[in-house]
């Protein structure tokens, strides 16, 4: 479910069209981080080191929201796609969060 959750956020971002392209390319790869240390969690066998890699994917959800938020106070994306990728975010962050306190 989180993996999929991070998909949709990955695809909102891109979706967003974010017109600085240095501010682009750092919620480009934060989305594509999130999506990338989730997959690398499950491949992990102990479950600290799972929680380490969930922890830093959760990090990463929050940097690309942050990069959302930022594109749409300065114009550089449109508002809807701000608001609907930080509402993708944070139910990845709760996901990831449900995860680490297993």
């Amino acid at each position: 479910m989180a993996y999929q959750v991070a998909k949709e956020l990955l695809a909102e971002v891109q979706r967003a069209e974010i017109s600085d392209s240095k501010l682009r390319d750092q919620a480009m790869r934060a989305a594509m981080s999130v999506c990338l240390n989730i997959a690398e969690a499950a491949g992990r066998q102990s479950a600290a080191d799972q929680k380490r890699v969930f922890a830093i994917a959760r990090g990463e959800a929050s940097e690309a929201a942050a990069a959302l938020d930022i594109a749409a106070t300065a114009r550089f994306c449109g508002v809807d796609s701000a608001r609907i990728g930080g509402a993708l975010a944070r139910r990845a962050y709760a996901l990831l969060t449900g995860l680490i306190r297993r």
